[in-house]
């Protein structure tokens, strides 16, 4: 009456698809997409033409560029209906369930919805990918009693956030820093929410059913709410001359210190280093460069006394801050980003479909009837 077997626990180094769009490399501290190393990404691309790369496996051509930038734009805007329904909603409610909420929302306002050929898949990704910026601004605003602002065609996706979010242009900095993290958190191999995107859409679901899947995944702080975290610590320890009796307090009630470690990355995880620089600059345009200060004091400390890196949530943290995202807003931004990842992850599934279906090792009582008197 059991399966038999090694349990590998969360399975934990368990190879579960076969994936041409991202390689991580947790020994050597290296994060490729499609070939390309996410330094060269960072430095060299824009967040568009990393959606291009992910989606059609190539850099585009500047026509190419061209043809996915006028898409996006016209697909900016969300029903009307789904914008009422967020001014409905508790504003008490976590963003994230909101943001999950409304995505399975614009799934019944899409008569498009149930298509799934690879032609359709690719434009949902397009419109998906336009949307949960205008989404995530809107309920940011909307938890702020403010009226949401209506996306601009001429603006790209960075830019176009910032603008809806604080309802004027942002400068070259914000911009850039909100580009540069879109890039960096737009894919990562079968993390968790990708994972359960790709378990729906290989049930032969539709495409916003898996994306409210990975929303519902990506909302746990074991996963995408880290950031978030990091930022109510920095809050918390308010100055840098608290941060080390904060720290070693936390390490001798053996707490966690939010943001440090990563599951796959041993040696650093790849993405920190751009996050830092950026969180650099744009603290310093704010004058908030004491969070920054905080966080080379915690990472300081930390790879010291636990060997223990910082990851790609930990520096986020402080550059959203200085952005003007309010902390719970920082895992739907992540949403934002990966949402280009996990369409190219459903766009691969349904290219090539089997059920995904894993075995559970039983441990309960062995055969037993019922005895009655």
């Amino acid at each position: 009456m059991s399966n038999t077997g090694q349990v590998a626990r969360g399975l934990e180094g368990i190879v579960a698809v076969e994936s041409s769009i991202s390689h991580v490399d947790g020994e050597r501290a290296e994060l490729i997409y499609r070939g390309y190393h996410i330094d060269d990404l960072v430095e060299h691309a824009t967040y568009e033409e990393v959606v291009h790369l992910l989606f059609f496996g190539e850099l585009p051509s500047e026509s190419e560029l061209a043809d996915l930038r006028r898409r996006l734009a016209a697909a900016y805007r969300v029903p009307a209906e789904v914008i009422d329904a967020l001014k409905r909603m508790p504003t008490e409610a976590h963003p994230m369930s909101i943001l999950r909420t409304a995505v399975s929302l614009l799934g019944l306002y899409d008569p498009g919805a149930e298509e799934l050929s690879r032609e359709a898949v690719v434009q949902l990704g397009i419109k998906l990918t336009a949307q949960l910026p205008t989404l995530v601004a809107a309920i940011g605003r909307i938890k702020e009693g403010k009226e949401p602002v209506a996306p601009r065609e001429d603006l790209g996706i960075a830019a176009n956030f910032v603008y809806m979010l604080n309802g004027e242009e942002g400068s070259e900095v914000a911009v850039k820093t909100v580009d540069a993290a879109l890039i960096l958190h737009a894919e990562h191999g079968l993390n968790a929410s990708t994972f359960s995107a790709r378990v729906t859409a290989s049930t032969l679901s539709d495409v916003y059913s898996a994306i409210t899947s990975a929303v519902g995944t990506l909302k746990g702080p074991l996963h995408g709410g880290a950031n978030e975290a990091v930022m109510k610590m920095l809050l918390e320890i308010g100055t840098p001359d608290r941060a080390e009796a904060y720290v070693r307090d936390r390490l001798a009630r053996k707490e966690k210190i939010m943001g440090i470690g990563h599951r796959v990355y041993k040696n650093g995880d790849p993405r920190t280093k751009h996050l830092k620089r950026l969180s650099k600059a744009l603290n310093a345009e704010k004058g908030t460069s004491h969070f920054v200060e905080i966080s080379e004091q915690i990472e300081k400390i930390m790879l010291e006394e636990k060997g223990l890196h910082p990851n790609v949530d930990f520096y986020s943290a402080s550059a959203y801050y200085a952005l003007g995202l309010k902390p719970y807003l920082y895992t739907p931004l992540f949403a934002v980003s990966r949402i280009s990842g996990w369409m190219a992850h459903l766009i691969e599934q349904y290219d090539d479909n089997r059920l995904i279906r894993p075995l559970a090792a039983y441990t309960g009582p062995q055969l037993r009837k019922i005895e009655k008197d």
